[in-house]
């Protein structure tokens, strides 16, 4: 008989079966709770909560695991590429060779933007933030190729996941340059997905940039490390808005609203906002790291994972292609040598390690992007352009679900009880 679990609320008992996954994680299963006892679950912000089942990714926070699919992070990392890890995320194998091959090449076909979309970038004021262009270009770009809003088929899917993953990278790149008010460069089909990014947002007519071969392989090690992580914010909104059969344009745009926030894809921007205040204040390392020891209002940014509760694995590797590029690019810059005075203190305070502060995937890729030039404002939208194959691959999850209903959580209502209607010349107040 399966395992179940028992809520007694005062004289009458319910029985709850338990679930269990692959990688034995137990979840008490209330979904016929509420029909059985009238009862709900309250867990404000979903902390404890598990919203569905997924295939996709594997975290164990206290050891430090993550796996796409089952596959160890480290090895996507240093054997795989991203558009590789981005076919593993979205249709949950890797692919053969000519499976990876006909992706590419779907994404190279429709890495350029309609003439039509372009003009769009014209409406917004070059103050306008990237992320904001990024969630409506992915909304009007399912306006020229309608047939793949609701992709069933899988070639058709095949198609709308390529394009988007492609296009993105694309938008992402001209946003940077009209805002800059420099012309549009267009991708080049020789260039691989990391190494093209590289060359549209730093390429000038007169003057083509040439990635270096480290510089494309850490930033390609970034989207790699961002692919997917399980139920978070932005895949949890990919996911509600997706349950409601809404195409993978607009649940995918609504991703991007969600990594906006500060507290979920902008970590790795407040780093570098961090190391900057820093030096306009002309504080030092040490002062700062005392300041965090002693009052509880300053953060150290970068520095632990509300998920891992020991070592970040994605942290462990990007730290060697971060060491990599900053020898290889030899930049004089105050900020990067501060953020490396900052991890070297950190990490022999006591305070720290106790706590298990370590740095995480956020400090790290930070340091890495200022190294190769992407503004700040930038480093959210590069994020979403590694999030993507995630987002694809849940959204896709949903669609293929049997069972799969409208996500519609309850609430626990505490505002006024039911009273009358009272006329203006009966309110009080001014």
């Amino acid at each position: 008989m399966a395992e179940q679990a028992t809520l007694t609320v005062g004289d009458q008992s319910y029985t709850l079966p338990i679930v269990e996954g692959t990688e034995h994680e137990r979840a008490v299963d209330i979904g016929k709770l509420r029909g059985q006892s009238g009862l709900i679950t309250l867990d404000d912000g979903y902390g404890n909560t598990g919203s569905c089942v997924s295939e996709i990714t594997f975290i164990n926070g206290e050891e430090g695991i993550l796996r796409y699919r089952g596959y160890p992070i480290d090895e996507l990392a240093e054997q795989s590429t991203f558009p590789e890890t981005a076919w593993l995320c979205i249709f949950g194998e890797l692919p053969t060779r000519a499976q990876l091959s006909r992706f590419s090449d779907l994404m190279t076909q429709n890495q350029a933007l309609h003439q039509g979309l372009l003009h769009h970038f014209a409406g917004f004021p070059p103050s306008a933030h990237p992320m904001g262009i990024l969630s409506a270009m992915i909304n009007a770009m399912a306006a020229y190729q309608p047939v793949l809003m609701q992709p069933e088929q899988l070639d058709l899917f095949e198609e709308a996941a390529a394009r988007l993953i492609s296009k993105v990278r694309t938008i992402a790149a001209v946003s940077y340059k009209t805002a800059a008010g420099h012309p549009v460069i267009h991708p080049r089909p020789d260039l691989g997905y990391t190494a093209n990014l590289l060359h549209m947002m730093f390429s000038e007519p007169y003057a083509p940039y040439e990635p270096d071969p480290d510089v494309v392989r850490a930033l390609d090690q970034i989207f790699i490390l961002h692919a997917d992580h399980e139920q978070n914010c932005s895949t949890s909104t990919v996911r509600m808005v997706g349950s409601s059969q809404a195409n993978l344009y607009a649940s995918v745009a609504a991703g991007v609203c969600a990594l906006w926030g500060p507290l979920h894809g902008g970590a790795n921007q407040k780093v570098i906002q961090m190391l900057t205040g820093l030096q306009e204040r002309g504080e030092s390392i040490e002062s700062f790291v005392e300041r965090v020891k002693q009052d509880s209002s300053v953060r150290l940014m970068g520095f632990g994972h509300r998920v891992y509760k020991n070592h970040d694995p994605r942290a462990q590797i990007i730290k060697a292609s971060c060491d990599k590029v900053l020898a290889k690019l030899g930049q004089e810059d105050p900020l990067l040598d501060m953020a490396r005075r900052l991890e070297e203190v950190a990490l022999q305070d006591p305070y720290f390690v106790d706590r298990k502060l370590y740095p995480n995937v956020d400090f790290y890729s930070g340091i890495i992007m200022r190294a190769i030039g992407i503004p700040v404002e930038m480093f959210t939208v590069m994020f979403a352009i590694g999030r993507m194959p995630g987002w694809i691959g849940h959204w896709r999850e949903v669609h293929q679900n049997p069972k799969a209903r409208i996500y519609r959580p309850r609430q626990v209502y505490n505002g006024a009880t039911q009273r009358g209607y009272v006329p203006m010349a009966g309110r009080s107040g001014k």
